[in-house]
């Protein structure tokens, strides 16, 4: 009997921490969200071979491809967060990305060169706001409001205000595979965003980095007493939400070979933020999980595509969309993991209670 309580007390920890943890209930999230979408469309899980695109082909492939831009943003957008930052820019980085990449085809530009600049043109725009932030001190919800809305303006000004479309460029084959090609079936923009993704998180557990960036965010001075040199970290952070942006802006505009120089990327930054409070970051700083804002990212794109399913009107969907996000916070708050703890341990005595009584 005192054995098998002893097995008991030992599984549980193992449990607790499973129940506690954002990156769970945010898996329960995708599994719920899948289950409703089957309910409702038998094929939803149905894949196929597509001979002419040479990849798999349904609904849930169509998912990962949608899913790849918000891997990026929200991967980016992490590494700021946990600065105790905010990049509100990623979206019209993605719009002046697309339309540098776009006007550049057109223009006769080499693609792998147009492809090269265009990351070069998020890179520069990432570096402009670290510079803000970390040199001069500038709040990073103000800096970045500002570079959203002059992104927005400066992708008009690259197009001239038209929306340029590259789809009859000859040559341009590589940058549209990025978004619609296939590797060994699977999307090729998810497999790319995937190992991006890989290779931003052992950075940061395989080396420092990912301790600094949380050190600078739980306290900058604390940092720097301790050879850490915040100006550096930040300056690093956001340089690099802006490169992983152009990727994002890469990806979107590349699907269609054309760019909206208003739709392109719009909204797209509090979806990348949503991506990161679900994957259990916190907006204060400190502690991030990459794990779990990639999560939080095929997640977002999951909603989107359940909305589509069931059919919800347009004019209902950021209702639907805010219900189904509060839900799996609310499912994630501590309050609620201690709550059911507290009732369990209210039966668990009363149990205890019955069994000496009896």
């Amino acid at each position: 009997m005192a054995g098998h309580n002893t097995k008991k007390d030992a599984g549980n920890p193992i449990l607790k921490r499973l129940l506690s943890s954002n990156l769970t209930w945010s898996v329960v999230a995708l599994i719920v969200l899948i289950v409703i979408c089957t309910i409702f469309d038998h094929g939803f899980l149905s894949l196929s071979w597509n001979e002419n695109t040479g990849g798999l082909a349904g609904p849930l492939i169509t998912m990962l491809q949608e899913s790849a831009r918000y891997l990026m943003i929200a991967t980016g957008m992490t590494l700021v967060i946990s600065t105790s930052g905010i990049d509100l820019s990623v979206g019209s980085v993605m719009a002046v990305a697309g339309a540098a990449a776009m006007q550049f085809l057109v223009s006769g530009l080499n693609v792998w060169l147009a492809i090269l600049l265009s990351l070069l043109v998020g890179l520069v725009l990432g570096c402009i706001n670290g510079a803000l932030v970390s040199m001069l001190g500038l709040q990073p919800f103000i800096t970045t409001l500002i570079m959203m809305l002059a992104g927005r303006g400066l992708a008009k000004v690259i197009t001239a205000g038209q929306n340029t479309d590259a789809g009859s460029v000859a040559g341009s084959e590589p940058l549209r595979w990025m978004a619609n090609g296939f590797i060994l079936g699977i999307p090729a923009n998810f497999v790319i965003a995937i190992i991006i993704v890989c290779l931003v998180g052992l950075l940061c557990r395989k080396t420092a980095m990912g301790m600094m960036i949380e050190s600078v965010g739980i306290n900058q001075e604390a940092s720097r007493m301790t050879g850490i040199k915040p100006k550096k970290i930040l300056f690093l952070v956001y340089a690099v939400s802006g490169l992983l942006a152009a990727i994002a802006g890469l990806f979107a505009t590349a699907s269609v070979m054309r760019v909206d120089v208003v739709k392109t990327g719009q909204d797209l930054e509090m979806y990348a933020i949503l991506a990161v409070v679900i994957g259990g970051t916190s907006l204060l700083g400190g502690k991030f999980s990459l794990s779990g804002s990639a999560i939080g990212a095929v997640l977002i794109a999951m909603i989107r595509k359940t909305i589509i399913t069931l059919g919800i009107d347009s004019a209902a969907t950021p209702a639907f969309f805010a219900v189904v996000v509060i839900v799996i916070c609310v499912m994630q708050a501590p309050k609620i993991h201690s709550l059911s703890a507290e009732i369990k341990r209210k039966r668990a005595l009363k149990s205890e209670a019955k069994a000496v009584t009896a």
